[in-house]
C-alpha cells in the first residue's frame, strides 16, 4: 500500500479509531463512518466496478437493542449485506457505536428499527444495503459448521517471514486444469489502525490450472502481520490469485471471527457464488 493511500484511509478513520470514544445511548446516525472503496482499489489496478465482478460484505450483529414504546428493552440479532459496488464501506467501530446509540431510543416496532438502520447505512455507503433483524426468541435451530473444501493447513512447510508477499503465488500452478474448493483456518490479519488481530477462515473456489497448496499457504500466512481492513484483505487475495494464478473462475470468501459484537464476512467473485452464511465454530 502506498504511503499516500495508506495515510488517506487512516485520516478518514482516525476520528473513531485508536482512541477513547464517547458512547451515545440515543440515536445518532452521524456516528456512521464511511470509507471510500476506491482508495484501496486503485492500488490493486483492477476495476472492481466492472459488472464481471460481484460480491458482498455480510455483517452479523449480535448486540442490537432498543426500547419499545413502553420503555421495555428489546434485543435482536441482525444481518447487514452491503453490495461490493457501494461507493463506501462502513468502518466497523463506527457501526458498533451507531448500534449502541439505539440502546435508550424508543421505536414503535422491530420493523422501524430495521428500516432506520437500512436507510442510514444506504445513505452512508451510497448503494444497495439490505438489513434483517430477528427477535432472539424467534431464532430456532441455529446451525454452526465449517466451510466446505479441502483444508491446506497441514502442509509441511517452514515459515521464516510474515511480511505480506504476493510473489509466493508466482509460478505455483501446473498445467492440470482442475476445479477445487480450498480452505484455511489459520488466516490472520490486523486492523489497519489499532493493529488488533483479525482471525478468519478463508474459502477459495477456482477453476483453472492447479494451484500448489504450499505456495498458497505461504501467501495466506504472509498476512499475519499485515494491517488492513477485512474487505480490503478479501479483495487483495482475490486480485493476487487472479493475477498470478490466472484461474478462469474464482471466488474468495473470508469469514472473520467476532469483534465488538460484530462479525464481517466479505466475498468476491467473477462467477455466480452462493456463500454459506452459517456461523462457524469460532463465530
Amino acid at each position: 500500500m502506498s504511503i499516500t493511500t495508506h495515510d488517506s484511509i487512516i485520516h478518514l478513520a482516525k476520528p473513531l479509531l485508536g482512541k477513547t470514544t464517547e458512547y451515545y445511548h440515543t440515536y445518532q446516525p452521524s456516528l456512521l463512518h464511511p470509507i471510500p472503496r476506491k482508495l484501496h482499489r486503485e492500488l490493486l489496478n483492477i476495476d472492481f466496478e466492472q459488472n464481471i465482478f460481484m460480491g458482498e460484505d455480510i455483517w452479523t450483529l449480535y448486540e442490537v437493542s432498543w426500547l419499545n414504546k413502553k420503555g421495555l428493552p428489546q434485543v435482536a440479532i441482525g444481518k447487514i449485506v452491503l453490495d461490493m459496488h457501494t461507493l463506501n464501506l462502513i468502518e466497523s467501530k463506527s457501526l458498533k457505536l451507531y448500534l449502541n446509540s439505539f440502546n435508550q431510543t424508543c421505536f414503535i416496532n422491530i420493523e422501524m428499527v430495521r428500516k432506520t438502520i437500512e436507510k442510514d447505512l444506504s445513505d452512508r455507503a451510497v448503494g444497495l444495503v439490505n438489513v434483517t433483524l430477528v427477535h432472539i426468541q424467534d431464532i430456532k435451530n441455529v446451525i454452526i459448521n465449517n466451510l466446505s473444501g479441502f483444508c491446506i493447513d497441514t502442509q509441511d512447510i517452514t515459515i521464516t517471514t510474515y511480511k505480506l508477499n504476493p510473489e509466493y503465488l508466482y509460478n505455483i500452478t501446473t498445467n492440470n486444469i482442475v476445479t477445487e474448493q480450498l480452505i484455511s483456518h489459520i488466516f490472520k490479519s490486523n486492523c489497519l489502525i489499532t493493529q488488533q488481530p483479525d482471525w478468519a477462515t478463508v474459502q477459495i473456489n477456482y477453476h483453472g490450472n492447479k494451484i500448489n497448496y504450499t505456495g498458497l499457504l505461504h501467501y495466506l500466512i504472509s498476512y499475519r502481520q499485515h494491517n488492513e481492513f477485512h474487505e480490503h484483505c478479501t479483495e487483495r487475495i482475490f486480485y493476487d490469485i487472479l493475477k498470478y494464478c490466472k484461474p478462469s473462475q474464482l471466488s474468495v470468501y473470508l469469514r472473520y471471527t467476532r469483534r465488538g459484537g460484530i462479525d464481517i464476512n466479505p466475498w468476491r467473485s467473477n462467477i455466480e457464488f452462493l456463500p454459506n452464511q452459517n456461523r462457524l465454530i469460532r463465530q
